[in-house]
C-alpha cells in the first residue's frame, strides 16, 4: 500500500518512472531513441550501404520501401542523400545532393570510372539493350566474351596484354561489387539494369562512336572515362 501510495505521489510530481527494455517493445537497444519500426531501419541502412537495391532480388525490403517512401527518403533527405525509385527498372538507388548555394557535406563518395572499367561497362551496356531490343527480360554475358571483346577497344599496338586483361579483370570485380551484374554461375554474368542508369543511351552513343573512329585510325583508349 505504501509503495503504490509513493508511486501516485511521483507520478502526481510529474516523473515517469524509467521502463526496461523487457518492458518496451518499441526499444530495440539499450538508450534507443529511434522512432522508425525495424524493417524500416533495415531497409534504410540497406540502401545507404549498398548502391542499389532490387526488387525481384530484396523483395521485402522492397516492400517495406514502397510502403514507407516518404519516411525513408525524409531521412535520406536530412543527409542530403536523394533517393531515385525506378518502378519501371525494379530499381531504387541513392545519390549525394550536390549545390552551389549550400554548404553540402558530402557523404557518399562517388570514385570516377576509369578507362578499363568504362570500356566493359560499353559492352555489357551494348549487350543489355541489344537484348531488350529483340524483347529477351535479362541479358548475360560470359567472362571470356567479355574479356575478348573488351580487349578489341584497347590499343592493338600495346603488346602487354596480359596487364590489359589484368585491367579488365579488375574492372569486372568492380562492377559486381557495384551492382551492375551479378555471377549467377562462374563465369557467367547476368547484367542488371542499373547499367542503364551509368550508362545513358546518348553515352553510350558517344562512346561507340569514338571507339568506331579509333578503329578507324591509329592510337589507343587512353583518354576515354565515365561521369
Amino acid at each position: 500500500m505504501d509503495e503504490e501510495r509513493q508511486l501516485n505521489q511521483v507520478e502526481d510530481l510529474g516523473f515517469i518512472n524509467p521502463v526496461s527494455m523487457e518492458e518496451d517493445p518499441d526499444e530495440l537497444f539499450p538508450g534507443d531513441a529511434g522512432t522508425l519500426p525495424p524493417e524500416v531501419r533495415r531497409t534504410l541502412v540497406r540502401l545507404l550501404q549498398r548502391r542499389v537495391l532490387f526488387a525481384d532480388k530484396n523483395s521485402a525490403q522492397w516492400r517495406t520501401l514502397l510502403e514507407n517512401q516518404q519516411l525513408i527518403e525524409s531521412r535520406l533527405h536530412d543527409l542530403f542523400v536523394r533517393l531515385v525509385v525506378d518502378h519501371d527498372r525494379g530499381i531504387a538507388y541513392k545519390y549525394q545532393v550536390r549545390s552551389e548555394e549550400l554548404d553540402v557535406p558530402i557523404l557518399l563518395k562517388e570514385d570516377p570510372y576509369n578507362r578499363a572499367e568504362t570500356l566493359v561497362m560499353v559492352h555489357l551496356r551494348t549487350v543489355f539493350q541489344r537484348e531488350r531490343t529483340v524483347g529477351e527480360t535479362t541479358a548475360r554475358v560470359d567472362v571470356e566474351e567479355l574479356e575478348q571483346t573488351v580487349l578489341t577497344y584497347f590499343n592493338p599496338e600495346d603488346p602487354n596484354i596480359a596487364k590489359a586483361q589484368q585491367e579488365i579483370r579488375t574492372a569486372t570485380a568492380r562492377l559486381v561489387k557495384e551492382g551492375l551484374i551479378e555471377e549467377e554461375t562462374a563465369g557467367r554474368y547476368r547484367i542488371t539494369p542499373l547499367v542503364e542508369v551509368v550508362m545513358s543511351t546518348e553515352k553510350l552513343g558517344e562512346l561507340s562512336q569514338w571507339l568506331r573512329s579509333r578503329a578507324d585510325g591509329a592510337g589507343g583508349a587512353e583518354s576515354v572515362g565515365a561521369e
